[in-house]
């Protein structure tokens, strides 16, 4: 087939590399004059690792990152909230704390290696949903026909509003100030970590081990600051010595890693939206990634999803080589899985970044033990690692059909999960 792919993010790259190493004539689209990352750090969950294992390249990842052993969050005043451990799922199971420049790295390196065209500087203004679609940049320059193109511009794409049946994806009024910052001492290590006060204040410390750009044995964490929306220009007004004061007044420890960060121009404001696409196609041009599904980072999944949209889309083209059917064949597969985790994320983000105050406190009242009865923390433990789906029970990504397109090391852990 003759594949367009929109975007040249984690979904994008992704599913293009997996559809050449099947055959497949693909041309990525990226709208920047140099493709390149946004954003700070992100936790790769056993989910999202199987998939890079899948695409060959979890070993470059690994070599990047840093290994996360549990999530553990706790309030101001010392209460316990949640605590998580990756080892309860089965023997080697962790997560993977990376940059995204690192992943991007990975992605783009693995590209490289490919057959896959690659067309820059190409703003897309519309796609043509017809039999054999086209892709139309802002200059006027048309691309196609294609037998089938995949958009993957992303949780704040416009293009989906032209030719999806019903599209919704509006702004989550919280976000946060990201930033990378070198970890001198080694003393955030091994862990997420995330201090609350109710739902109003969260702030969060992970480890992402190296930084393109860096010297090589530098260790990094990315630190964030949960805040609304509305109050970003107050923030910045009321100038970085207060916001610092303000992060160590509820967190002293963090006083290495907040002692890095130099200048407000450190922090990036990051959005997030949930996005429910209905249906992730019109025709032969359908929606990865956040595109189709974005959602709030509170369980951690939007590379884990978009990474297995990837996988699981090459293995349907590769299976049905019709696009129509393997369109069908993809969505049956991915609908369980993803709507768990918009439906949890919708859920659960209230309690942690909200105004409510009564929600903190059934938080941090409930939350901790909770975590300690085994049915519930089994759940727990498994939404975390990225492998429930809806209404119950546990996702399986499905075994690849092309052994030549997939590498298998380590790929099979995540069918452990839940067994051990």
């Amino acid at each position: 087939m003759r594949i367009g792919v929109v975007g040249c993010g984690i979904a994008g790259q992704a599913a293009a590399i997996a559809l050449v190493r099947t055959g497949h004539d693909v041309t990525l689209f990226e709208r920047f004059p140099q493709a390149r990352p946004v954003g700070s750090g992100l936790l790769l969950q056993p989910s999202g690792q199987q998939a890079l294992a899948q695409l060959g390249l979890l070993d470059a990842a690994l070599g990047w990152g840093a290994r996360i052993e549990s999530l553990f969050g706790r309030t101001t005043r010392n209460r316990m909230v949640m605590d998580l451990r990756y080892g309860a799922l089965g023997a080697g199971m962790h997560g993977l704390g990376i940059h995204r420049a690192a992943l991007f790295d990975v992605l783009h390196r693995g590209l490289a290696n490919t057959r896959a065209n690659l067309c820059l500087g190409f703003e897309v203004a519309s796609i043509e949903p017809a039999e054999r679609p086209h892709i139309v940049a802002r200059d006027g320059r048309r691309e196609g026909p294609f037998d089938l193109v995949l958009n993957c511009a992303g949780a704040h794409d416009v293009l989906r509003n032209t030719w999806s049946g019903k599209v919704s994806a509006p702004l989550y009024p919280w976000g946060a100030l990201w930033t990378t910052c070198r970890d001198r001492t080694g003393a955030f290590t091994g862990r997420l970590l995330q201090i609350y006060r109710g739902p109003s204040l969260m702030i969060g410390i992970l480890p992402v081990g190296g930084v393109p750009g860096a010297p090589s044995d530098h260790r990094h964490v990315a630190f964030f600051w949960s805040l609304r929306l509305a109050d970003v220009e107050q923030v910045r007004a009321d100038g970085l010595a207060s916001l610092k004061a303000r992060v160590l007044e509820a967190w002293p420890e963090a006083a290495p890693i907040v002692d890095e960060i130099a200048s407000f121009e450190d922090l990036s404001l990051a959005t997030y939206r949930d996005v429910r696409v209905r249906p992730w196609h019109t025709g032969r041009v359908l929606a990865l990634g956040d595109a189709a599904h974005g959602t709030s980072p509170q369980l951690g999944q939007g590379a884990n999803l978009a990474l297995i949209d990837a996988v699981v889309l090459a293995d349907a083209v590769n299976v049905s080589r019709d696009a129509d059917e393997a369109i069908l064949r993809y969505e049956r597969h991915r609908r369980s899985h993803i709507r768990f985790y918009q439906l949890a994320s919708r859920l659960l983000t209230p309690f942690f970044q909200s105004d409510n105050r009564a929600l903190g406190l059934i938080r941090d009242m409930t939350l901790g033990p909770m975590g300690r009865l085994p049915v519930i923390d089994h759940v727990m433990r498994t939404t975390l690692a990225g492998v429930r789906r809806f209404p119950f029970g546990l996702y399986r990504p499905p075994v690849p059909s092309d052994v030549h397109s997939v590498a298998q090391a380590d790929g099979d852990d995540v069918a452990r999960i839940g067994q051990e």
